[in-house]
């Protein structure tokens, strides 16, 4: 469980920073203390999550949204990366992805995405849907202890 006293640390791999922007706006309407962390592409994610070149002082993620339409790696090869990694795969990783397609929401969970989540196109309908993922993931669930 995250203690009281520091922020939920939440890194988000997304390329479009207009999803960017609407994840940050729905998360300070939340009521969770958390810090967002935001990389643009795969490559970027596994350098942060590894610690690697400019971050190497980065914070440790209590949890990981991660697109799955990304430039220079995928969300998916991100995905595997992860829980391939003793280090990351603890990590909860929600997939929040326009993608409705069948075989991705399949491929993830088989790759132990630990939730799917379509991105609605609707503005209003993705501040909700960025809001319950706070309520639920960042409320609701106990988390693993960072760093473990």
């Amino acid at each position: 469980m995250v203690g009281d006293n520091r922020p939920v640390e939440i890194l988000l791999v997304e390329d479009n920073p207009g999803d960017e922007r609407l994840t940050r706006e729905a998360l300070k309407e939340g009521k969770v203390y958390s810090n967002l962390h935001w990389v643009k592409d795969g490559v970027e994610a596994m350098e942060f999550l590894r610690r690697q070149g400019k971050y190497k002082d980065a914070s440790r993620p209590d949890i990981i949204l991660l697109d799955l339409n990304l430039p220079k790696k995928d969300g998916r090869e991100v995905l595997q990366d992860i829980k391939n990694d003793d280090q990351l795969k603890r990590i909860p990783v929600v997939v929040l992805t326009t993608s409705k397609a069948e075989e991705d929401v399949l491929r993830t969970y088989n790759l132990h995405a630990n939730c799917y989540v379509t991105k609605p196109v609707d503005l209003e309908k993705f501040i909700v849907v960025v809001k319950s993922i706070d309520r639920f993931w960042l409320t609701v669930v106990t988390l693993p202890p960072n760093g473990h």
